[in-house]
């Protein structure tokens, strides 16, 4: 499928939330004294029983260090710890495992292309593209690259329906001097996916690479890197139900062997004397020390367990629940929803008169609801939309529509409370 074909409702079925729910332990239980309905997942999935056995199987009966032991255990924990990359490499098509770099989350991610591509390939006076609609993780780093290294920070506009402009986009690419486009794959707060395919062909026809902070989109959609024409893809673990502390960078193998280490240590050399160093090659010379070896077998686990489920079916279903948490948001007085993208992902933001999303969100949780309320760390988009902060609402593979049901019952309530 197409990352950025809507997929046809009428394929929800395919998927059985309930057999799926089975396999998330902590989907079981209460919250003050109400059924749990975690609608939270955009900020950090919950975890099904594949990833929490893979990791304590691991820590039972094959934990070592990897890569540097000659010993049975230290080579059953490497064979597992580089079948996690390989599984990664699968789920996202890359052509070669060693283009795939383990990094603690996204945030980590595109600090190391802001540090190594932009400081050792990227010249002072080039420009990088971003947009309005960006998370902090995806504006910050080159806030401070453009401080640091005299980079020219570009941002791309967004329309009033929460997609991107990309008329605006292009102008912003006319003068060639872009050496870098660094765009969401999908937004985190308006739910909008973003035209990979034709941002790609945009950027390299005026001699820039591409970015995508795939830290939603691959959640929910099938990823392939090549087809999209992406230079580099980031996206963490915790959101793709695996555990935090493990996260992502793809890259084209020429671009990761032309870029700097970004840290230094143990690991990523290949020979250090006193007069200097030499690097490993890559991945490794990205992945300085320790890594973190349970959490990459727990990703493992999570793609594996992603993958026996498909993505067709997931995007199906979630299709499903994101048109009936519209409809029924729409029967509300008073609720907006903050974005009207017609290619949009099971995030959904919105406000409701009279309430801070704070306290919407506090109220929802005495009925067993969790939600994200602020500016989910996007200001600059809040400033765009003219809010300080939203409620939020998001979606997983084991959402089902009676929890939908629940929070739109529930936000009546709230909204007979401040009335």
């Amino acid at each position: 499928m197409n990352v950025t074909t809507r997929p046809s409702v009428s394929d929800a079925a395919v998927l059985d939330v309930a057999r799926i729910r089975a396999e998330f332990p902590i989907l079981g239980q209460t919250v003050r004294g109400k059924p749990l309905v975690y609608l939270d997942s955009a900020a950090s999935a919950q975890k099904p029983r594949a990833v929490i056995d893979a990791m304590v199987g691991a820590m039972e009966t094959q934990y070592a260090n990897v890569h540097r032991g000659l010993h049975w255990m230290s080579e059953r924990t490497t064979d597992a710890y580089e079948a996690a990359r390989a599984a990664v490499a699968r789920l996202i098509n890359a052509a070669d495992a060693a283009e795939v770099v383990f990094v603690r989350n996204s945030t980590e991610a595109i600090n190391l292309v802001a540090h190594s591509f932009g400081r050792g390939v990227l010249r002072p006076g080039q420009a990088v593209v971003v947009s309005e609609m960006e998370h902090h993780s995806n504006f910050v780093p080159w806030q401070m690259l453009r401080d640091a290294h005299g980079i020219e920070l570009r941002v791309a506009p967004i329309t009033e329906a929460g997609e991107l402009d990309m008329a605006a986009l292009e102008r912003l690419l006319g003068d060639g001097r872009v050496g870098l486009v660094a765009i969401t794959h999908m937004s985190n707060v308006l739910g909008t996916y973003t035209p990979a395919e034709r941002i790609a062909r945009l950027a390299h026809a005026h001699g820039a690479r591409v970015l995508f902070d795939g830290s939603q989109a691959v959640v929910h959609r099938r990823i392939d890197v090549h087809a999209i024409g992406a230079d580099f893809y980031a996206f963490t673990g915790h959101k793709l139900y695996g555990p935090t502390g493990i996260g992502v960078l793809w890259g084209r193998r020429e671009l990761l062997e032309a870029m700097p280490p970004f840290l230094g240590g143990g690991d990523m050399i290949s020979s250090v004397s006193i007069e200097r160093s030499t690097w490993a090659g890559v991945p490794h010379k990205f992945e300085a020390g320790t890594p973190a070896i349970l959490e990459a077998i727990g990703l493992g686990a999570a793609v594996g367990f992603v993958e026996d489920i498909g993505y067709e079916a997931i995007a199906a279903h979630e299709a499903s629940l994101t048109d009936h948490a519209l409809a029924r948001l729409a029967a509300i007085e008073g609720v907006q929803v903050i974005g009207r993208a017609q290619d949009r992902g099971g995030v959904i933001s919105f406000t409701l008169d009279r309430a801070h999303p704070h306290d919407i969100a506090t109220l929802l949780d005495r009925q067993g609801i969790a939600v994200r309320a602020g500016h989910h760390c996007a200001e600059p988009l809040m400033h765009r939309l003219g809010v300080s902060s939203t409620a939020r609402a998001s979606f997983g593979i084991y959402t089902t529509h009676a929890e939908i049901d629940a929070l739109a019952t529930a936000l009546a309530r709230v909204r007979e409370f401040f009335a």
